[in-house]
């Protein structure tokens, strides 16, 4: 079954296409504009995308450029009532692949979309990666076009700048290491070593060697000094990965390092001065940490100057195609590699607890079990994936046997949408409305009127 967006601002026209075409056999979304259409197309990877192409705001060709740039493999038809030679044109220019005038047939649609199905098929190997990443989707390896990551892109750039103390925080997976990375090569000790240490991998009883150093024979095994991962990051950034997971008593002496500047290497009694950034990471959540006595509150407070948390995969899903082409481009080099839209869907849908990481570990595998062939489908991806239901399926509703109303149902189920969304965001109503991919003002005004 094929998902198709159909986009066009005259309702009564929309919604007769829409059934006709489900009624083929196709799985249809509309959207009343283009604006809608677009946020549709954050969240969902469409196989064929037909649009009006004059509507107020955003153009018909504009939503069919921005659909094609996200989805390489995409098929874009443009219907409107103002055909002439040169807008069909533009309109292909930009993407579309064929140009319908109104009024048009059913019969003359289905056959510009068959044919345009059947032609992606046989698309060359290299139609997936027309679609070039750019540098603005990127922070030192870093990639990302949703607004989320445009934002920490920002944040990184001013904090990159520095010399503070950061802590980055994120769910297993994110990129912590590569965005204390990308702080450190973009700053001015870009030019010093980046020394990192994961906490959680060290033993505890060597964890406080490990950092600071130790001299010969300070403990069983010692048979030489040893500088500490701080010794050797002066002048550049120690990374400490995984600091949740640090024992108190080497969380005191790294608060006195921070603080001073200077430590004693197990064992030895000679002050050592040095100069690093520190960067720490976690996926735990220090402050209950600290609430509850197992992280010092001090220490905290000295790591947490400036704070930059990274969203999971999950609440960036617009980013999962930009992410696919990079790691088809690295796993198989010039191959041509795509992925259907099918597969794209699955991968939209997913939960990602592994987040970026996982989904990487995914299209390695996928493209490990292509066995020469140019586009994966969802057979290509782990069983999980294969049985997962698409996002655009909705729980059954059961109607009762004398009927409901419909409007207050479906006002009902919006009240309480607007009342979650406003109560994960504190009451924020901008942040509310992002939520929602509402604008502002649209949702006051359904405030206004929801309100009993």
């Amino acid at each position: 079954m094929a998902h198709l967006l159909l986009v066009d601002d005259e309702a009564a026209l929309r919604s007769v296409t829409a059934e006709r075409l489900t009624e083929r056999g196709y799985e249809v979304v509309e959207a009343d504009s283009g604006e809608q259409a677009l946020d549709r197309l954050e969240q969902h990877a469409f196989d064929v995308i037909i649009s009006d192409l004059r509507m107020p705001g955003v153009d018909g060709a504009t939503v069919i450029e921005r659909a094609v740039e996200r989805y390489p493999s995409i098929v874009g038809i443009v219907i409107t009532g103002h055909g002439t030679t040169k807008t069909a044109v533009d309109a292909i220019k930009r993407g579309a692949y064929e140009f319908i005038t109104k009024p048009f047939q059913l019969d003359e649609l289905l056959h510009v979309l068959e044919k345009a199905l059947e032609q992606r098929r046989l698309k060359s190997e290299n139609a997936y990666l027309r679609s070039q990443l750019q540098d603005r989707y990127q922070f030192s390896g870093i990639l990302g076009r949703s607004r989320r990551m445009q934002e920490l892109f920002h944040m990184l750039e001013v904090v990159a700048a520095t010399s503070s103390t950061v802590l980055i925080t994120g769910d297993t997976g994110t990129g912590k290491e590569l965005v204390a990375r990308a702080i450190h090569h973009n700053g001015p000790r870009a030019r010093h070593p980046f020394v990192a240490i994961n906490c959680s991998a060290i033993p505890e009883h060597l964890l406080e060697a490990e950092l600071f150093g130790h001299v010969r024979g300070a403990f069983t095994g010692a048979v030489n000094s040893r500088q500490g991962r701080m010794e050797q990051a002066h002048g550049g950034t120690l990374f400490l990965d995984e600091i949740g997971t640090m024992s108190p008593a080497v969380q005191t002496k790294l608060l006195r390092a921070l603080q001073e500047r200077q430590f004693e290497r197990v064992g030895d009694n000679q002050t050592i001065k040095v100069d690093v950034r520190v960067v720490a990471a976690t996926n735990a959540d220090l402050e209950k940490m600290v609430a509850s006595g197992e992280f010092r509150e001090d220490l905290f407070y000295r790591l947490n100057v400036i704070r930059v948390s990274l969203p999971p995969l999950r609440d960036r899903r617009d980013d999962i195609p930009l992410l696919v082409t990079q790691f088809l481009e690295r796993f198989a080099p010039g191959a041509g590699l795509r992925l259907s839209q099918g597969a794209m869907r699955a991968l939209m849908d997913h939960a990602w607890p592994g987040n970026v990481r996982q989904l990487e570990n995914v299209i390695e595998r996928a493209v490990a079990l292509s066995a020469g062939r140019k586009e994966l489908s969802v057979m290509d991806l782990p069983e999980e994936f294969r049985t997962s239901r698409p996002s655009t399926q909705q729980t059954p509703v059961v109607l009762p046997d004398d009927g409901l109303d419909l409007q207050a149902h479906l006002a009902a189920i919006e009240r309480e949408l607007i009342r979650s969304s406003l109560e994960r965001t504190g009451g924020n109503r901008n942040k509310a409305a992002e939520l929602l991919r509402l604008k502002r003002t649209t949702l006051v005004e359904k405030i206004r009127r929801l309100t009993p």
